[in-house]
Parts: structure tokens; C-alpha cells; sequence
């Protein structure tokens, strides 16, 4: 039986208070949203806490959020930075990085998006120190985004060549078509 969302929600809260930017349920999971200077205390709290005990990170992946909310339907997709104020995204940031987490304990699940604070240069901590299984993971977004995560002990690429001067999954990235 997976745990009671509510008891979830009001441990994170009772837990976290002011940390959480947002906390949202989707798809019988909640989401939460916490600041990159809370970043490392709130993981830390979400792998040792009794109430909590995340023991596993299950997944850790780059988000690119520079076109969110891109309308595609008029003739092609534009950036975020094109989108009238009005309209714009609500993500404060164009990078995030998001953590999906289990206990296995409280038979439970969430996940944890983290925005960079600069959008030229994203950088936020490694958590390689909290779940080990982070080592691989963090290798693959910063080779696919350029998101660096510093206190990573071995951060280089794993994907694509290291000489490679590009982040393939970046927005902004154009791919050749093949034709010379």
C-alpha cells in the first residue's frame, strides 16, 4: 500500500515550512519545489529523516525550460525570452535539475525540482555525498545541458566525446540535417 499523500504533505511541511518554493500533487505523486541555496539541507533531510527516509535516488535529470509554454501551433516554437511578459513562463529559471526519490521504508515516492540561479552558467551542488547512484546521473546532465555540479569529484563527459564543444539536449541547439 503506498503512503498517504497527506501525512507526506504535512511531514514536508512540519519539516521544511518556508524551504518549500511549491509542493504540488500530480499523478498520485507530490513534486516539490526547493531553492538551490536550500538544495543540499533539504535532500540531506529528505535521506535521514525518520518520517521521511528517502534512501534511494531513483533518477536525476536536466530540464531546459527556455521555450516552456512555446506556442508551436503558429508556424514553429520560440523561446521563453520571445513570449510577452503576460504570458512568460512561471519558472523563475531556465535550468533545473529534478530528483526522483523512493523510500522504500515509507513506501513512498517524490520529486524534487531544483532551479539554477544563472541561466549562462548553471551550476547547483553534487549530492554524491547524500546518494552515491547521483554519480553517473549528474555526469549525463552536464554532458547533455552543460549543468555543473560543483563538488562532483570526476565531472566530465560520459555521453559524447570529450573534445565535443556542444550540449545536444540544449533548446538552443540545432542539429545538422546531414546535407553537405
Amino acid at each position: 500500500m503506498a503512503a498517504d499523500l497527506g501525512v507526506l504533505r504535512a511531514n514536508l511541511t512540519n519539516i521544511f515550512g518556508d524551504k518549500l518554493v511549491s509542493m504540488e500533487e500530480r499523478l498520485g505523486e507530490l513534486t516539490i519545489v526547493v531553492g538551490a541555496a536550500d538544495m543540499l539541507d533539504v535532500l540531506t533531510r529528505l535521506h535521514d529523516a525518520p518520517e521521511l527516509r528517502f534512501e534511494q535516488l531513483i533518477d536525476l535529470c536536466g530540464v531546459d525550460y527556455s521555450t516552456y509554454g512555446s506556442d508551436v501551433s503558429e508556424g514553429g516554437a520560440y523561446f521563453a525570452s520571445d513570449i510577452p511578459a503576460e504570458s512568460a513562463s512561471a519558472y523563475p529559471h531556465r535550468f533545473a535539475v529534478v530528483y526522483n526519490l523512493l523510500s522504500v521504508s515509507n513506501n513512498a515516492r517524490i520529486r524534487v525540482r531544483v532551479f539554477a540561479d544563472e541561466d549562462e552558467f548553471p551550476v547547483l551542488p553534487s549530492v554524491i555525498d547524500i546518494w552515491t547512484s547521483a554519480n553517473w546521473y549528474e555526469r549525463e546532465a552536464y554532458d547533455l545541458y552543460g549543468i555543473r555540479f560543483a563538488g562532483h569529484p570526476d565531472l566530465r563527459r560520459i555521453l559524447l566525446p570529450f573534445e565535443a564543444d556542444f550540449h545536444p539536449l540544449l533548446k538552443k541547439f540545432e542539429a545538422s540535417s546531414g546535407d553537405a
